[in-house]
Formats: C-alpha cells, structure tokens, sequence
C-alpha cells in the first residue's frame, strides 16, 4: 500500500495477489500498529499480535540533552564540520528517501526556516530531492549526508535541535504507518515535526513527544518549524516530555510482547 504501489495499478494488483495468496497461510503472526492488525484480520481473517519496532534504551546518564550537547557533538566523527553544518543547530530528517516522503514540499518549506537541515538517508527519490534542493537554490542550506551506518547515526540524531517525520496521506501505508524514527527521535530526546495521522496521533495524545500537522504543504511544514525555533516553552516541554516517554517507548518494554508471543505459540504447537 505504498505510494509507489498504488500509484501503479497493475504492479498493485500483483503485490496484492501475493498478500492474498501468503497472508493466510500464517495463521500467528505480528505487526507494526493495530490498523493493519485490523486490516488482515477483515481481508484475511488473521488474528495477529502488535510488535512495534522500538530503539533500544540509551544509557539514563547524561537526561539533560541540552546540557552536554556539546559533549555529544564531540562523539560524531569529524563533529559538525563532517556533517558540513559548522558548528550551528540543525534540524534532521532520517530514514529513506522515498516518494511520498513530503520532499516535494519540505524542500521548498526551508527557504521560510533560518537553519540548516541535514538528511541522513537514500531512496528512490533521492535524485530529484537533489534536483529539487538546487531548483530552490538550496545546497548551503540542506545537506544530504547518505547512507549513514547505525551508531553514527545513534550519535548524530541526539545533537539535531528537532526531527521530521512526514508523509502524504497517498497509500494506506503512509496514513496509517508507525516508521522507526518517530521513536528514534524519542529515544535521542529530541522533538519532532511530526503528521497527525491516527498511530502518531494515538501515540502522542499520551506522551505529547511532538508538534502536530494536519497536512504536508509547504506553508504547514514552515509554520510548523519555524513554531519549534521560537516558542522555546512549547520546545522544552516537547523535549522533557521525550526524556520520560523514553522509559516505556523503548525495545526493553516491547521485547516483553515479543517473548509473551512466542511463548504463546510453542505452547499452542
């Protein structure tokens, strides 16, 4: 249900095939949000169980990101000259670099923001991100750093001042997803720009981890960052509210699901 797919009629009807054809055939298994739980079990009758895909707990020294931000900064290869931001704050978009990603109107929303934006990640729409980024004449503006290994990345993403988790509402996959970054933001104690479809919507009426937007145009998204850069109590609630929420949104908690499920199964066998 991906954009890419959907938007391609025959390619869709088979991928669909194949989900009709295998889902069946496997009666236990687990899922990333209760929306698909809900949607095999009315296409396919499948009772599947909800694992979420959480970042592993950080160490709780140091709870105060702001305080050693600097220190943090220090443990990223080559600091912020590597990341080719100098030694100013920084907003980041991680993940893949794919249609439906909101890139055609993120990019363009960064000529209202005064700060740099660093995407960490590749896709297949990274070449007309890049086309898009010197169309707006943007280059010093936005950095696309790649593929970056996973502990790199566990050391940059603490030091970005806020993160962005966007999509289109194009595809069920979008609308209703639960992507990893939205967690990772939390575990890194950052705040994120983040849409209000319904797993990000359920997930933050509790925690209150992000600011959220009803759509994915240009002005939402500037208005949206820009908000971040200058209410500084909405920030610092955002970001104290990260640090606690870290305790329960993490993989030692889910884990527990996990085991709970298969210990389920070879009991049933």
């Amino acid at each position: 249900e991906q954009k890419e797919i959907v938007t391609r009629p025959f390619i869709h009807t088979i991928w669909l095939a194949i989900e009709k054809f295998c889902v069946p055939k496997f009666t236990n298994g687990y899922t990333v949000n209760a929306f698909i739980k809900e949607e095999l079990a009315r296409r396919y009758k499948v009772n599947y169980g909800i694992i979420r895909n959480m970042p592993v707990k950080v160490s709780e020294k140091g709870e105060d990101r702001r305080e050693n931000i600097e220190d943090r900064r220090q443990k990223v290869e080559g600091g912020n000259e590597k990341l080719g931001i100098g030694n100013e704050q920084f907003i980041i978009y991680q993940g893949a670099v794919n249609e439906g990603r909101s890139f055609e109107t993120l990019i363009p929303a960064m000529k209202q923001v005064n700060m740099p934006l660093l995407i960490c990640g590749e896709g297949n729409f990274y070449e007309q991100t890049k086309a898009l980024i010197a169309k707006h004449h943007l280059q010093s503006k936005i950095i696309l750093k790649g593929y970056v290994a996973p502990d790199e990345l566990k050391a940059i993403t603490p030091t970005a001042l806020f993160g962005l988790t966007l999509f289109e509402k194009t595809g069920l996959n979008q609308y209703y997803s639960l992507s990893n970054r939205f967690f990772d933001y939390v575990m890194a104690g950052i705040p994120q720009i983040c849409v209000g479809y319904p797993e990000y919507k359920f997930i933050n009426d509790k925690y209150e981890i992000a600011l959220l937007i009803d759509d994915v145009g240009e002005q939402t998204i500037a208005n949206a960052m820009n908000k971040l850069l200058t209410d500084v109590v909405l920030y610092k609630q955002l970001q104290h509210n990260c640090i606690k929420a870290r305790a329960f949104l993490n993989w030692s908690e889910e884990e527990k699901t996990l085991i709970a499920f298969w210990n389920n199964v070879f009991e049933s066998s």
